[in-house]
């Protein structure tokens, strides 16, 4: 699994019967040492499992991270309502969605609450 990573920190506190191996790059480190088991972002594992037949990819998912945005509590309001306003915007109007594809990502982008 990927050093550092969010998933490596929920496994290292959840897991009891098994070893948690880390590299720079999970796939590679499962594929190098043999290992029974990745974990990573569902994308690039999809992406691997498509590629090699001998793979699956198990459901369901065993987290999901949430992303957020956050600011200084010394902001008005007026500011905290920008920054909500702005960032419901960005999902609705693509530009998230448009970033993320140019980053190579196909992550699904939550539902504006707002705009």
């Amino acid at each position: 699994m990927k050093e550092g990573s969010a998933y490596d920190l929920f496994l290292t506190r959840s897991l009891r019967n098994a070893e948690v191996v880390r590299g720079t790059d999970g796939i590679d480190v499962f594929r190098e040492h043999g290992l029974e088991v990745a974990a990573g972002i569902r994308q690039p594992l999809t992406r691997h499992v498509t590629a090699d037949p001998g793979l699956r990819l198990l459901e369901p998912r065993f987290m999901q991270i949430r992303q957020a945005v956050a600011t200084g509590r010394d902001h008005s309001p007026e500011t905290v309502d920008f920054l909500q306003d702005l960032v419901e915007e960005l999902k609705s109007d693509g530009r998230i969605a448009e970033s993320l594809a140019r980053s190579g990502q196909d992550a699904t982008v939550a539902t504006p609450r707002r705009v």
